[in-house]
């Protein structure tokens, strides 16, 4: 069916999002901490209006459908999975910039991350249920692969959130910007495939809701990229903190280093071995003295 005017609209705005989320993030040269988000914007910018093109020819009463279908559904359902593909890159370096000032934990975190993902792909796609055959089993895996891609950045997100404040982060800067606008499309993937399960279709009003929602994530990234970026203040931490024990613990692992991991020392031990202490000097003073005479 042809788009109607106001789905045109949105689309062409969302075309025109994603140009200028590009073009600033590559003109401040994002791309050298970022590079598979770049990629991402590429992947997105440059298959939009061959998608929508390939649509709308496929949508013409001029008898040619037969032939840009194919063509329209096997690039949508590739760039679809090429997507998913390269988010779970892109949630791996923004796991990383998060954790790059505490070097133990971010690289004993990446190796937990990476088991986390690889099980998050496993459970999404023992969930296809195979009702389909021959090519229309690409939307059940390519949804699949996409759910477990969207419950990964809303874990992320969850956990910058939280532990914002431990890891020096704050919300002006571009990694919690990020993965905010993917946490959107997230939430926006899981409401759309909710109130699919329900219906046998999709109506206007849930396409506009979706597609205001990816236009509001895309809204996000073009502010964080636009807006000048604090420097991020270097953490400093207490020895005696439990961050620093474990980003030391994490540093250590791997290499056959022994770790030392320090307690605080307590008053009243220390007062027993300087009594323990005393009594033996006082014993070998007397043993001297005994000897001599």
């Amino acid at each position: 069916m042809p788009l109607n005017f106001a789905m045109s609209v949105m689309s062409a705005t969302e075309f025109l999002l994603w140009a200028v989320a590009g073009f600033i993030f590559w003109k401040k040269d994002l791309q050298r901490r970022y590079p598979a988000m770049g990629t991402y914007l590429a992947l997105r910018l440059g298959s939009m209006p061959v998608l929508l093109a390939l649509l709308y020819l496929q949508a013409q009463p001029t008898g040619h459908q037969a032939f840009f279908f194919p063509l329209y559904f096997y690039s949508y359902w590739a760039v679809y999975i090429a997507s998913a593909v390269t988010l779970f890159f892109v949630c791996t370096e923004i796991f990383r910039a998060a954790l790059s000032p505490f070097v133990g934990l971010m690289r004993l975190g990446t190796v937990v991350f990476r088991w986390t993902t690889l099980a998050s792909l496993i459970v999404g796609m023992s969930s296809i249920s195979f009702s389909h055959q021959g090519v229309m089993l690409i939307p059940d895996v390519a949804y699949a692969l996409m759910r477990s891609v969207s419950l990964l950045e809303l874990c992320l997100l969850a956990f910058l959130c939280l532990s914002m404040n431990a890891l020096g982060l704050t919300v002006r800067d571009l990694s919690f910007g990020i993965a905010l606008g993917f946490g959107v499309m997230a939430s926006d993937d899981f409401i759309l495939a909710t109130f699919w399960s329900r219906t046998t279709s999709l109506t206007a009003p849930v396409q506009f809701f979706y597609e205001a929602m990816i236009l509001g994530a895309i809204s996000v990234w073009v502010t964080y990229c636009a807006l000048p970026e604090k420097a991020r203040k270097p953490v400093v931490l207490a020895p005696s903190s439990a961050i620093y024990r474990w980003n030391e613990i994490a540093a250590a692992l791997g290499h056959g280093t022994k770790v030392a991991v320090q307690q605080p020392a307590n008053s009243f031990f220390l007062s027993d071995v300087e009594k323990v202490v005393d009594k033996v000097l006082t014993r070998s003073n007397l043993q001297g003295s005994e000897s001599k005479s």
